[in-house]
């Protein structure tokens, strides 16, 4: 008997044709079949991880920075229960993931037999395409070729965007046979089905996206997935046609220095003058929602006071937490973005003082933000933030923590000509698996710096444990190590509930030492006092084989008083250089 293996090998030989070329294996018996058919897949780089909830999100690492579907493969029963976070992260990230979970033939279920739980339909709506296909036999094999291709469609071209997808394996023992043919594949190593889904750009949305940058002062408000690999260009190019600025979130556009990118909405909007003087006709969202609650805030403001806001995304979905879009147009911004620039002359000539304003606006807020950092004592978390940021060798990517860590980066990162990718997990905006997607990112991209907390750090320890024969991916992790969760003493907590209650509930401290931890797992570790010491070690990242861990320490409490001196000082800056810009009936925020 040969069928299950071949089956396994079949799928495998598939997917490499697919185009697949990252798996992330669990160890585990009932999942044997596939783990030996990839295992002898060259094809595909196969990465053995002890923890099932550490592979899901080094699979979805690898993913989101290749935008080319992984595979993670675990074996039956509370191993596929423990990459459901990972599963809601692609769901909402739109990150394409094939999850397969192997599991126990019909007959093994519902009479107690161990490693056996209800895995058909386990992760609900947050997957793309679910599939349960029985254990394979003879007359199913015709189908084996277009199962695996579906699952690699679906999870690249869903009508609903990129995203998970789910095929639970039944195997019966034996487990382990002899191999025989495979069933002929397309000539040429082709796939099995090549599905094509774009969202169109047709003539309907392009004039409705025409009509809504019409307007001579509006706003690109830019989060994650503004713009495609490349795009940007295309995107300060009509930017910069149409007199528009780009409040540009770290993840939505590089950070590079252009007269159209705003770097500091957050403490641009902090400052009450930017607030009335820099009010736009229109405001056109491309991309995820900032991480920044100041603009939201701001967003919200424009909408109550009937200032159209209008969404740009590719499956018409409504990324829109606080409500304030009046319109949405359902096509690719990248496409909009390329037609209107084929477009002879804009809708309304370019106000160039409306572009002027939030020039100076931004580049107060910078000014400002070096004159605090360049006076401050010791390792503050913006200064760490922006020198990350800054000390990126060419080539490498930046993996941000949930928390404070890509909120620091999106507030005081300062443009550098090329800017680094940012990558972080935004879709549930959680810190599960930090480590381990730094570690999958790294897989695929090269050398990676991972910007995280100490919590986020030690809730992935998993992550950092490689077996003898497998060789880690280059990755640098630089933790931030305030003893506990940082973001909560921004919150009214400590002052609420009593600082014993708050440290024990909310800041937890914990008693480990990422430096410590990280020796104690094999891997290099230091701890650095300086912004200069911590620059060096991030200029080399890469340099070092496996993973190196970079400690730097600060304290929550004065934390969050530096961050209200920087704030106070960028509002303050803004506040001075918009006053001083000459009033008139072309004066930003004041109608014709």
């Amino acid at each position: 008997m040969t069928l299950q293996v071949d089956f396994a090998r079949t799928l495998v030989d598939e997917w490499a044709r697919c185009g697949v070329r990252v798996a992330a294996l669990a160890p585990g018996s009932r999942s044997s079949p596939l783990a030996l058919a990839l295992l002898a897949e060259d094809r595909i780089a196969t990465y053995v991880r002890l923890d099932e909830r550490s592979a899901a999100f080094f699979a979805l690492g690898s993913a989101l920075a290749s935008g080319a579907p992984a595979l993670v493969v675990t074996t039956s029963g509370t191993a596929a229960t423990e990459v459901h976070a990972a599963v809601v992260e692609a769901d909402l990230a739109r990150v394409p993931l094939i999850v397969l979970t192997a599991d126990r033939p019909p007959e093994l279920h519902g009479v107690g037999a161990p490693q056996t739980v209800e895995q058909q339909g386990l992760f609900g709506r947050a997957v793309r395409y679910a599939v349960d296909p029985g254990v394979p036999d003879a007359d199913g094999r015709p189908h084996w070729r277009s199962l695996a291709s579906r699952l690699v469609a679906e999870a690249r071209s869903s009508p609903l965007g990129p995203g998970p997808v789910h095929a639970n394996l039944a195997f019966r023992e034996p487990l382990v046979e002899t191999p025989g043919e495979l069933p002929p594949g397309r000539p040429h190593g082709s796939p099995w089905h090549e599905v094509t889904r774009a969202p169109a750009a047709g003539p309907a949305s392009l004039d409705a996206f025409l009509a809504a940058i019409a307007r001579p002062r509006g706003v690109f408000v830019a989060g994650g997935g503004a713009t495609p690999p490349g795009g940007s260009d295309r995107l300060f190019a009509l930017a910069e046609r149409i007199g528009w600025p780009v409040l540009a979130d770290v993840r939505g556009v590089p950070r590079v220095e252009h007269r159209c990118l705003v770097a500091h909405t957050d403490g641009v909007l902090r400052s009450p003058v930017a607030t009335r003087a820099l009010r736009p006709d229109v405001v056109v969202h491309l991309g995820s929602p900032h991480a920044s609650r100041v603009v939201t805030t701001w967003c919200s403001d424009l909408a109550a006071a009937a200032v159209p806001a209008v969404l740009v995304d590719p499956y018409g979905s409504f990324e829109d937490p606080e409500r304030v879009v009046s319109s949405v147009i359902g096509a690719d911004p990248g496409e909009l973005v390329r037609l209107a620039l084929g477009e002879s002359e804009p809708a309304a000539p370019a106000d160039p003082a409306w572009l002027g304003a939030w020039r100076a606006a931004d580049d107060a807020a910078e000014a400002a933000i070096g004159a605090v950092l360049d006076n401050a004592e010791g390792p503050t978390e913006p200064g760490i933030a922006r020198t990350v940021f800054a000390s990126l060798p060419p080539g490498a990517a930046l993996v941000a923590s949930s928390s404070m860590p890509v909120r620091d980066l999106e507030w005081f990162a300062a443009p550098r000509p090329g800017a680094p990718m940012v990558l972080a997990n935004r879709g549930a905006n959680g810190i599960d698996g930090v480590v381990s997607t730094i570690l999958g990112v790294a897989a695929t991209t090269g050398p990676v710096v991972g910007l995280l907390g100490d919590l986020a750090f030690l809730h992935d320890l998993s992550g950092l444990l490689w077996g003898e024969r497998e060789e880690p991916p280059r990755a640098t992790l630089v933790v931030v190590d305030n003893a506990g969760g940082g973001i909560f003493s921004f919150l009214a907590y400590p002052d609420l509930v009593g600082e014993d209650v708050f440290e024990r509930g909310f800041g937890t401290p914990q008693r480990a030492r990422p430096a410590e931890i990280a020796a104690a797992f094999g891997w290099h570790a230091e701890t650095v006092a300086d912004l200069g010491a911590l620059g060096r070690a991030v200029a080399s990242a890469g340099e070092r084989e496996g993973i190196s861990v970079v400690v730097v320490s600060t304290k929550r409490g004065p934390n969050v008083a530096f961050h209200a001196e920087l704030n106070a000082a960028v509002a303050a800056a803004v506040d001075r250089v918009l006053g001083e810009l000459p009033s008139g009936p072309t004066q930003p925020g004041e109608g014709p």
